[in-house]
């Protein structure tokens, strides 16, 4: 993440794997610089909308790109921060709204779950695996990404395995 220091670069390199940035530059510039502070910070680039605790095991699903982009970007237009938006937003068929911050239902249950994020356990999955229809790219999240990062093909491109 530190490697983009710009809203061209960061969009270019989004954009080779499918993803769409805010065009909003001074928003987004602003958010890559937040990032970078947590970069020189902590060692990693956390999310500057989430507060990090500093141990980077605990903030491993809050590295930008963090692990609720893609749901976010599916359900809401969007990821928490604003940095990541959907093509629709893009081209202003979808107008952003309020998106919760999907860490604290995660934080909450892990919390109230006897599993506490330990290990899981043979055949139990948290999440669904999707694979792309054309390339065979499987991720393992609660739906399939918005394009495929690998071939760009789009989410109705994945059917779900398990």
């Amino acid at each position: 993440m530190s490697d983009f220091t710009s809203y061209d670069e960061f969009k270019k390199s989004a954009e080779k794997s499918g993803y769409f940035i805010n065009d909003d530059k001074e928003f987004v510039q602003a958010l890559l610089d937040s990032i970078n502070v947590n970069m020189d910070r902590y060692g990693y680039g956390a999310c500057p909308c989430r507060l990090a605790s500093g141990d980077k095991k605990k903030d491993l699903d809050i590295i930008c790109p963090c692990n609720y982009r893609d749901t976010d970007l599916n359900d809401y237009g969007s990821c928490f921060c604003g940095l990541y938006v959907s093509e629709k937003v893009l081209k202003g068929e979808k107008s952003l709204g309020s998106i919760p911050d999907r860490r604290l239902s995660t934080l909450k249950s892990q919390k109230s779950s006897d599993n506490c994020g330990g290990e899981l356990g043979l055949g139990k999955l948290k999440v669904p695996i999707y694979r792309c229809l054309v390339c065979g790219y499987l991720c393992g999240r609660e739906q399939p990404p918005g394009k495929c990062p690998i071939c760009k093909a789009e989410s109705e491109r994945f059917e779900q395995i398990l």
